[in-house]
């Protein structure tokens, strides 16, 4: 009888412990199937960051460093210049990246590492209780902003890609989602080229990666997916913001 669909040879047996209807299982099975199709697994040395993939290092099947909270691309930087034909990549979150990392994250991609970076956008910090993050919304309740997000006081959402696009050092940003099956499979083609990228010598990668958090958005899976579509996609774009290959937004 012929195999038509098994767990990816990258991930280890260990059951995932995030929460009902995340999204991070998805992701997880997608950078799984990229590291198995470029048979580059061998080879491959993940960064696991603080918050709810803290854990990484238990399902995927490849060397793994867990780095301080938001130091996963000072993490990756010494790891790739250690070992040059490596594959390096981080896997984190926005309160990782985007909050106590935006400094290491931003100098990477400026020095043109040749990291690739995995980034899940949920909008919120979700292992430690659901307080705002920099890519929570206008006006997004979340535990410490019970009357939504003030940017008069908080500021504005951090678009990461956008950010990044504009530095010399960066080869990839683009922002997918796992939403729906045609998103997932854009987000898997977005994922293969980021590794392939630094296969190839170009540069820093980053791929930008829509999430739901069902728990602490208060929401069912489902609802929390709908949530998504109708709030993040508006703000958060979907696209290519910068490909040294070809067009960018």
């Amino acid at each position: 009888m012929a195999i038509v669909f098994q767990k990816p040879k990258a991930l280890t047996d260990a059951v995932f412990h995030y929460c009902p209807g995340c999204t991070h299982g998805i992701i997880h099975r997608l950078v799984a199937e990229v590291l198995d199709e470029l048979q580059i697994e061998d080879k491959a040395v993940g960064i696991a960051p603080v918050g709810c993939a803290v854990m990484a290092y238990d399902y995927f099947t490849c060397d793994m460093i867990e780095a301080p909270h938001g130091r996963a691309p000072a993490v990756a930087t010494g790891v790739k210049r250690a070992l040059p034909d490596g594959v390096v990549f981080t896997y984190q979150g926005d309160g990782d990246l985007a909050a106590i990392g935006t400094a290491e994250t931003v100098h990477a991609a400026t020095r043109g590492e040749n990291i690739t970076v995995i980034f899940v956008n949920n909008a919120i910090y979700g292992m430690t209780g659901g307080q705002m993050a920099p890519t929570s919304l206008p006006g997004q309740i979340t535990q410490t902003t019970p009357y939504g997000r003030d940017t008069s006081t908080a500021g504005y959402p951090v678009r990461v890609c956008e950010m990044l696009s504009t530095l010399s050092g960066t080869a990839l940003a683009q922002r997918v989602a796992v939403d729906s099956v045609p998103h997932v499979k854009e987000a898997k083609k977005a994922i293969k080229k980021a590794f392939q990228n630094q296969i190839d010598k170009k540069g820093f990668s980053i791929v930008e990666i829509l999430s739901s958090c069902p728990t602490n958005w208060g929401l069912s899976p489902v609802e929390a997916l709908d949530w998504l579509r109708e709030n993040m996609l508006p703000y958060y774009p979907l696209g290519v913001y910068k490909d040294i290959d070809g067009e960018a937004k």
